[in-house]
């Protein structure tokens, strides 16, 4: 008999899904179809309406200041592409700031624009340990003529979650505008766009936010848009008569059709989310990160990168057993208990140079999600003290 399986993956994408979210898309394919603000029509009209009550509900989620400043992307990729990218002009030199715990959607498109001559980019180092940020680093790597600072808010190796309060209030002072990447905070962190001072927050639609893959949105904090320049133009259904792109929101950064039937299912997602509360979930989360710590704590051999305790940190953890590859240790997780979890570089070559695991072949990591349970959890780690006690039996 199989055993049964117990997704551990949710900083890849969240898993399950609420079954509202299923249900809406459905009804859509089903009953309506249509590409929004095409048509003059029932079905074209409700979609256009259904977009309209994903952005009010991402608003009032991340306390916006007005819903059409929610652009929806593909995915953070997508949306972090559009703010970087967005706010350096090749024609004049400038300076980027981002740090070592940042996933590639920050760091590539940080190197594309370094190797094309257009930007100088200083990466701030994290502190050993803890891999948190220290905001007077960042304070003290800003120039005159820095152009942003963006930074990962949560670790999707680690777990960690920045400072981004504090250092947005130094981006602020600064005048230098900040971009947070929310792919493992949204749905889990309480986030509030405007104490937190964030300028840009992108954010997946897949992940702690319940929607389907290929959704995402960046919030573009209202008079960023006059600095933001376009980075993709085409057809909106507004403004058809113009061959330039509308100067209005969220058309302006919104070329061609919407994935409607992905817009719709996310905002299920966020009223799933919004229901609960993010105060709610990211309570259950932290019971679920002392069931796993508490789990760990004696088990021989391995090793728990991040955070020692709940404090600044979620539930991403990643993890090393003496004597396994990261990938071997997946695969036994797998076969023996069903326990699905990610071993790799998870995409932060810079956050497991920092953690020393680079050289190694990175980590297996695992990775919670809201209908998770403590049983859930400590079934985990009495399956990793039976793998490394195998691996240790016999030994003096």
């Amino acid at each position: 008999m199989l055993p049964r399986r117990l997704y551990l993956d949710n900083a890849a994408t969240s898993r399950p899904k609420p079954m509202t979210v299923h249900e809406a898309m459905a009804r859509y394919a089903d009953d309506l179809g249509a590409s929004a603000g095409r048509g003059a029509y029932a079905e074209a009209i409700e979609t256009g309406e259904l977009i309209g009550e994903c952005r009010r509900r991402l608003n009032r989620l991340f306390h916006g200041e007005n819903p059409d400043h929610f652009v929806f992307t593909l995915n953070c990729s997508d949306a972090l592409n559009m703010a970087i990218k967005g706010l350096i002009d090749p024609n004049k030199h400038g300076h980027a700031i981002c740090t070592h715990i940042d996933h590639n959607s920050i760091l590539r498109p940080m190197r594309a624009m370094e190797e094309r001559g257009w930007i100088a980019v200083t990466r701030v180092p994290v502190e050993t340990g803890t891999q948190l940020v220290n905001p007077d680093d960042i304070r003290k790597a800003i120039r005159a003529d820095t152009r942003l600072i963006a930074l990962t808010h949560v670790s999707n190796v680690t777990g960690t979650i920045q400072p981004i309060r504090e250092i947005g209030r130094i981006a602020r002072e600064a005048g230098i505008p900040f971009i947070v990447d929310a792919a493992q905070s949204a749905g889990h962190v309480p986030i509030d766009v405007r104490a937190d001072c964030i300028d840009l927050l992108a954010a997946p639609g897949h992940k702690g936010l319940l929607g389907p893959l290929g959704t995402g949105f960046l919030y573009i904090r209202p008079g960023v848009e006059k600095i933001l320049a376009t980075t993709k133009e085409g057809g909106t259904g507004s403004a058809s008569e113009e061959d330039r792109q509308p100067d209005f929101m969220p058309d302006k950064y919104e070329p061609g059709s919407h994935n409607a039937i992905g817009i719709i299912g996310l905002s299920e997602g966020v009223k799933w989310i919004a229901d609960q509360t993010v105060h709610k979930l990211f309570e259950h989360d932290q019971g679920l990160v002392q069931t796993f710590l508490d789990g760990i704590a004696d088990i021989e051999g391995l090793t728990c990168y991040g955070p020692p305790g709940i404090k600044n940190r979620v539930g991403v953890f990643s993890i090393r057993i003496e004597g396994y590859d990261p990938h071997e240790l997946s695969n036994a997780l797998e076969s023996s208990f069903g326990i699905l979890t990610r071993s790799g570089i998870h995409c932060a070559p810079l956050a497991h140079q920092a953690i020393g695991t680079a050289a190694l072949g990175g980590t297996t990591r695992f990775s919670f999600g809201p209908f998770l349970t403590q049983q859930d959890v400590s079934f985990a780690t009495d399956a990793l003290a039976e793998v490394a006690c195998a691996r240790f039996a016999g030994k003096p």
